[in-house]
């Protein structure tokens, strides 16, 4: 039986059940005043489903408050379908597809879509390289920075730096604006241990970073070299699949990304990496995965306009 014909993506109470199992795993807590397991669930005829009171502060709630679904108009098993969606295509999904497959404006497709980028965000993670590790770093380009002019070269796109832990197979990418020592060097040293090594290719903003962790060993791309034949272990392959994958993802499925939203993309091409069926998460504990991150995570149309 296909998963999609599960009652959470078709009856808007069991839809409810289930972002309430994952939300409040450890107890139905009030987003109000915060306390846990003193509430209960308001039952007349004119109630919305999902509706509980806390007997507390005496204020009416909803697991949607402080989430990603605040304020929203759209019925929530729809949104577990747009969930589904997302956490279960490899390259991404657009917003017209989206638009077309729930039956919503394109307008709010767009809006869902960053709503869940949000929910795929993570924050406050621990060092890579912890332990000794490999980590790979490396940087790829796409698109055009703003008010620049395409010419030949890789210096009017924008810049993606991404760094692969070879051990936990996990990735974190940013936005940075340029290639400069003063750039990229901050955020490695940021995200990586000290005991780790670093594995990059032969760009000169590399060079005597190792100084800073265990070690740094790098492959000449220039020259053909992209396994290194005295230390097998050293590439950046890895780093470079992934690349592709997000390449894919964003000319093929989005096409155009501006730059104040291209951090929001890194963030959901980081999650389905970090997330995939090699790791043994399969897109149902995947999708499930994006409804346990949507707390705290309130997003307004202006500010997902912004890029803020």
């Amino acid at each position: 039986m296909s998963y999609l014909t599960s009652p959470h993506f078709h009856d808007e109470e069991a839809a409810y059940a289930f972002v309430e199992s994952r939300v409040w795993a450890d107890g139905r807590s009030c987003p109000h005043c915060g306390v846990v397991g003193k509430s209960g669930k308001l039952g007349g005829e004119s109630t919305r489903i999902g509706v509980y009171k806390c007997y507390a502060c005496r204020k009416p709630f909803t697991v949607k408050i402080g989430t990603i679904f605040h304020d929203s108009k759209v019925k929530l098993h729809l949104w577990l379908q747009a969930i589904f969606l997302i956490a279960s295509s490899k390259k991404g999904i657009s917003a017209n597809q989206l638009h077309r497959t729930l039956g919503v404006t394109l307008k709010t497709a767009w809006f869902m879509g960053h709503r869940i980028r949000e929910a795929m965000r993570t924050g406050g993670l621990a060092p890579m390289g912890g332990g000794g590790g490999s980590v790979e770093v490396d940087e790829t380009f796409f698109g055009t920075e703003p008010g620049k002019i395409k010419k030949q070269g890789v210096g009017h796109k924008m810049k993606v730096l991404s760094l692969i832990d070879r051990n936990t197979k996990q990735a974190r990418s940013v936005v940075i604006d340029d290639l400069t020592r003063s750039t990229i060097w901050p955020v490695v040293k940021e995200n990586v241990s000290q005991e780790a090594r670093i594995l990059t290719d032969q760009a000169n903003v590399y060079k005597g970073i190792g100084r800073e962790f265990s070690g740094h060993k790098s492959v000449n791309h220039a020259t053909g070299e992209y396994v290194s034949q005295s230390e097998p272990d050293v590439h950046t392959n890895t780093v470079e699949n992934y690349f592709s994958v997000f390449k894919r993802g964003m000319k093929g499925t989005y096409q155009h990304c501006g730059k104040q939203h291209l951090h929001r993309y890194l963030a959901e091409f980081d999650f389905r990496y970090n997330n995939r069926i090699a790791l043994g998460v399969d897109d149902v504990a995947r999708a499930s995965a994006i409804v346990c991150g949507i707390s705290g995570k309130r997003l307004t149309y202006e500010t997902a306009r912004s890029g803020r």
